[in-house]
Order: C-alpha cells, then structure tokens, then sequence
C-alpha cells in the first residue's frame, strides 16, 4: 500500500468513527451506530465494494484516541519480509554482505551464510534467502545513495508557493455522501495560508480557482511548486502561469516529501481541524467551508512556530514588495482556458461532454474558445478579435425561439417576440 493510498484508507476509517469519537451519532449508543455501519456495503477510495464488522470500527475506534490520525494508516507487520527461517544473527550478515559488497547476488549471499556457519543448508533453502533479498535488499539505500535533500525556505514573501490536495471528510447525509477534497495553497515564507477550500472534486478546474483566489486577494507569487498529478500538470496551468510570469515548478516523481511546508500543514489540519468535526459541519460543503474558513483566518493570525510570528503579519511586512496583479479583469482573463473545437452542422459544439450553441457562421469551422472552467457563463469563440458568446443548449427552447438575421449572433429572444 503505498502513502497516498494509505493516507486516504485512514481518513476513511476516520469518517466512519468520526461520530463515536464526537459524540454525534443518532443510535441509542456507540455500539449500535457501529452496527449500522457494519451493516452496510462501503465504497473504499479505491472503488472496491467492502464491508466491516462492529468489532473492527471499536478497534479503529481505540487506535485513534491512543494515537491520532496516524494511529489509523496501515502498518505492515513489523516482521513482514523477515522469513520467520532466518535468525537475526542470518539477517544481519545478509546486510552487512550486501554493504560491503554491493553487486552480491542471493545465491552467493546463500553460500556464503553458510560456508561461515551462519546457517545451515538442510534448515534455510535457497529460494528463502532469494526472496529475502528480492523483498528486502531492493530497498536498502548503501552509503552515497541517500537523496540530497535539506531543509529549505524562500528567501521573500511570495518568491515560492506550495500547493497541495487533501483527502478530507465524507459530506452530505444517508447515502448521499460524496468525497471531500481540501486544495491549498500556502506561501513558503510567512506560512501564509493564501487560499484553501473544500471541493466535491480534485480536479484542474477547482484548483485553478483557488489559485486565481490566492491572487486576487494576496498578489502574484514568483515560483509556484506543485507536484504531478492531473490538476497540477496540464497545459492550461502551464499556460496560466506563463500570462501570469510565475514560473511552474513540479516536484520530483513520487516524492510528496519535497513539499513538506504544505504537506505538514495538511497534517496540521487534520489533527486540529478534522478531528473537531461534528455531523452538522459536514451535512453540505456549504457548512464545512464556514467552519473551515473561521480555522485558517485563526491560523494565518496566530503565532507560528516556523519563524515565531504570524504568517498575515509576516506578509504585511513586505506587502509592498509583492507584485500586485494590474486589476481583477486582467487576472480574469490570465486564468481564462483555451481550447479548440469544431462546430458541427446544427451549430453546436460539445466542452467536457456538456453541448453548446454557437452562432450559425461558424458551422464547419474550428474555432478558439475561451472560458473559466468554474464559470462557464465566460465561453466565447474568439474570432478576428472580436468575441462571440456560447449558450448551453436547450433543444426544447430552441424550437421556440426564432433565428437571428446575423449569422453571428445567437438570438436569447423567445417565441419570435
């Protein structure tokens, strides 16, 4: 199981205790909402179909009030690799082996162990030491193999932005629950939490908003640093980084480690924020992101440990070394996508399996369209610099309205009135 997909089963056992641990369950007690839980079929993160009994959720119940969050993301056996055949003494000079010899192979490691006496043939077959060092060895970092990673901060306010996503809480009631996810953006020099919100999905769209809100009310960051999944890696974010002059920076694959500003603040969040949620923060993204909101104002105004101040105090002090953005109009229009479609016989189009009326001139053609994937009231074709609106289409109302005289205009008038 790897750590993201171990972070995510964590908050998913944490989502089905959550109202033993706040007290907010409806059942006549503990045991009987864990019953209910245990009686139904539940969709892990994954999409598999699973179930749990009572005894496993008291079980989570108590891993998390000895130990917290952490308590709850798997952990493998502490012997898991260890063949139960092999003494310590045998584990240990497979190790050493393998240090001072760093090209070894399993079948001479085998003939060594037991030329020194260390085990014995008829006792630990070959294949068992073979799977030992396939399982084990692999991962075992010698001396120089280290990664060369040190501790970090920007030199100014707004020189580096770090963002990431959080699996949050399941929101909504009955069965009608869907997944929460955190998107944040955080300055890497004053710890200020820019932007961050709850959305139903993770996906470029919702993260370019809080990007655009990060702007909007705090200014333009130099650096942004992201790490490689969907919504950071795309050409629209590329190319809204490129309007904006910030330059985009992902980090390396698989190491989620290298932005640890955001990822410890994630971790922050859950241990302080999450945990105090109770069944009324979570009955709409609406309530969750009021409660969620007053959490991070109290955050960016208190002390932080990092650097001894408060992160909104630390910004206001070099505010005026921030670049500013020329006006909202012009941030709008950075943050606007851009894609090409052909607009088909009866003048439509089709934008994320969503279909769209287009004036009838551009029947044939293949036009620029632009939009902010959170609006999509903004679509327009743009052609000859100028700009032509798009309507979602109503097959129903368009047999009631008349057609315009220009075949550039989509005539909104209704029953030739």
């Amino acid at each position: 199981m790897d750590d993201k997909h171990a972070q995510e089963m964590a908050m998913f056992r944490f989502g089905l205790i959550a109202p033993a641990i706040n007290g907010t369950f409806t059942e006549p007690s503990r045991a009987a909402y864990y019953r209910v839980v245990a009686a139904d079929v539940l969709t892990l993160p994954d999409g598999t179909l699973t179930s749990y009994s009572a005894s496993t959720l008291g079980h989570w119940e108590r891993l998390f009030r000895k130990g917290g969050f952490d308590a709850l993301v798997h952990q493998s056996r502490s012997d898991k690799g260890y063949p139960r055949k092999l003494t310590q003494e045998a584990i240990d000079n497979i190790f050493a082996l393998r240090s001072e010899y760093p090209r070894i192979n399993a079948t001479m490691i085998y003939e060594k162990l037991i030329e020194d006496s260390v085990i014995k043939e008829n006792e630990v077959s070959l294949s068992t030491v073979q799977r030992f060092v396939r399982r084990r060895i692999g991962d075992m970092v010698l001396p120089g193999e280290h990664k060369d990673r040190k501790a970090f901060e920007a030199e100014r306010v707004f020189e580096l932005w770090q963002a990431d996503t959080l699996y949050g809480p399941f929101v909504g009631s009955g069965k009608k629950k869907s997944r929460a996810y955190l998107i944040t953006v955080i300055d890497d020099k004053s710890r200020l939490i820019c932007a961050s919100k709850f959305f139903p999905s993770d996906k470029a769209a919702t993260f370019q908003k809080v990007f655009k809100d990060a702007v909007l009310r705090f200014g333009v960051p130099e650096k942004l640093y992201v790490d490689n999944g969907a919504p950071y890696k795309n050409e629209q974010l590329s190319a809204i980084c490129g309007r904006l002059g910030v330059v985009l920076i992902h980090a390396p694959v698989r190491d989620g480690a290298a932005k640890g500003k955001v990822e410890r603040l994630h971790r922050t969040i859950r241990e302080r924020f999450l945990s105090t949620l109770n069944e009324r923060n979570t009955l709409s993204f609406e309530a969750l992101n009021d409660a969620y909101i007053s959490w991070v104002n109290s955050y960016n105004t208190s002390t932080h440990s990092a650097h001894g101040k408060k992160p909104m105090n630390v910004y206001q002090e070099s505010q005026n070394l921030v670049r500013q953005p020329k006006s909202a109009e012009w941030v709008q229009e950075c943050f606007l996508n851009r894609i090409s479609r052909k607009v088909k016989k009866d003048a439509t189009l089709t934008i994320d399996n969503v279909c769209y009326d287009a004036p009838a001139g551009f029947i044939g053609m293949k036009v620029e369209i632009l939009f902010l994937p959170d609006d999509m009231t903004t679509a327009h074709i743009v052609f000859e610099s100028k700009t032509y609106p798009l309507r979602v289409t109503d097959r129903v109302q368009n047999s009631k309205t008349r057609r315009s005289t220009s075949p550039y205009l989509i005539d909104y008038s209704k029953g030739g009135n």
